[in-house]
């Protein structure tokens, strides 16, 4: 296939047509035989956290939540920005990962069943929260450890929210927002099993996850509202991630109506 100068950005080229290229190439006949069917080991089924303060969650289930029709859930649901000053506490924060990402069973060493499907349940995304808002939590950037249902911290301090809203093209309800939810890729634990094609798996998982982060928040009344303008090696920077095994997928901020 072929691609056209489209003109320049940033000192940067811009060629036309590069998302009909990565769907053509991306066709399921021409995947390759991927590193699973040589033999090459499986990668961790999640990110470790050596050298991190890890901070204990409650249990997903200590909530009690309200009882939502599943229509009213999904006729009820629409992107929201403007959120209250009323924090979230660190159960709900518990119960809004325990949806997204939450570990059923551990399959030994080979898989994870969670709360949200993914393609061969790989699972290749990692769940990183801006807290702004969360009683009992500093403010800074945390990674959910969702096999042992715990927060590792990353980094803390005000400054965090500031440059990841400006990274976000200066989205403000991202610094009015209570937490907001970073979904990274790691991307080999997809293409082990799916070579390039699993570029494509990823995008499909993300939304599968964004769209229970907004049907559980609306039964402890909060809104969310997903984001997918960033920059994206800048918020690959902020987060301490290199942009090509791990990078930013998809964004979605949340807080009390």
């Amino acid at each position: 296939m072929k691609t056209f100068l489209k003109g320049y950005y940033g000192g940067i080229i811009i060629l036309n047509e590069i998302g009909k290229e990565f769907m053509d190439r991306t066709k399921f006949q021409y995947a390759e035989r991927s590193d699973q069917s040589m033999g090459y080991p499986q990668p961790p089924l999640q990110k470790g956290a050596d050298g991190m303060d890890v901070i204990e969650l409650p249990a997903p289930g200590a909530l009690n939540v309200k009882n939502i029709d599943l229509r009213e859930a999904i006729e009820g649901r629409s992107s929201f920005r403007n959120f209250s000053q009323e924090p979230l506490s660190l159960e709900e924060l518990s119960y809004l990962l325990w949806c997204t990402q939450g570990v059923r069973e551990l399959m030994g060493n080979a898989a994870t069943l969670r709360n949200v499907p993914s393609a061969g349940a790989r699972h290749a995304l990692e769940t990183y929260i801006l807290v702004n808002n969360v009683e009992g939590l500093e403010e800074g950037i945390y990674l959910f450890l969702p096999i042992e249902h715990k927060l590792a911290k990353i980094k803390t301090g005000s400054f965090v929210a500031e440059n990841i809203t400006a990274a976000c093209l200066d989205q403000s309800f991202i610094r009015s927002s209570a937490v907001t939810f970073i979904w990274t890729a790691v991307i080999y634990r997809m293409k082990w099993r799916y070579g390039e094609r699993g570029y494509r798996y990823i995008n499909l998982d993300a939304g599968h996850v964004c769209q229970n982060l907004y049907l559980s928040a609306q039964s402890i009344d909060c809104g969310v509202c997903a984001i997918g303008a960033f920059f994206d090696d800048e918020l690959n920077a902020v987060l301490g991630i290199d942009g090509e095994d791990e990078f930013v997928i998809y964004i979605a901020t949340v807080g009390k109506k």
